[in-house]
């Protein structure tokens, strides 16, 4: 793994982020899980879908939600997502909803830094676990969930807006496995 460009700076998103977000968001997801996702989805799931529903997560935060960017040189590079848990599996256990990664500073260290960022923010808010639900097949971010100590749970269907994806659950009981 490469060091990790100094010039990568992370903030909290803003309303006004939700369109370069939405950007960067449908294009990694696009690459990611383009052998996994059914086409029709590809259809459905486009910029302006994911922008929307961006903007309403953004102007309208829920109790312990954050959204972290990375940005390099003003440009969006990484998205990480943090909240409540949604899913009963994770059994209390604060999630980390989203982490997408541009592929230009991939293996850079940027995506173990944004899920340091994010469990900080996790106990900020009163959790000292985390859970995520990643779809299974997803071979790159399974091994990297592993590598950061992650424990693989158990499964569950995520409902999804349009997809109903088979999700493996892994969980962190020690936030400072993070850190």
């Amino acid at each position: 793994m490469a060091e990790l460009p100094a010039q990568i700076e992370i903030r909290p998103a803003a309303v006004d982020d939700a369109v370069d977000i939405a950007r960067l968001h449908r294009a990694v997801w696009c690459e990611t899980y383009r052998d996994l996702a059914p086409a029709d989805v590809y259809r459905t799931l486009d910029e302006d879908f994911r922008r929307v529903r961006w903007s309403d997560m953004l102007t309208n935060p829920r109790r312990h939600q954050g959204v972290l960017l990375a940005e390099q040189e003003k440009r969006l590079v990484g998205i990480g997502a943090i909240g409540a848990p949604l899913e009963p599996a994770f059994a209390g256990r604060g999630e980390i909803r989203s982490l997408y990664i541009d592929p230009s500073v991939k293996r850079q260290g940027l995506g173990r830094r944004l899920m340091r960022e994010l469990a900080v923010q996790l106990a900020a808010f009163g959790y000292s676990a985390a859970a995520l639900g990643v779809v299974a097949g997803n071979d790159p971010a399974i091994a990297f969930y592993r590598s950061l100590g992650g424990r693989m749970i158990g499964r569950y269907t995520d409902p999804g807006p349009i997809w109903r994806s088979d999700n493996l659950i892994f969980v962190w009981d020690d936030l400072s496995l993070l850190s």
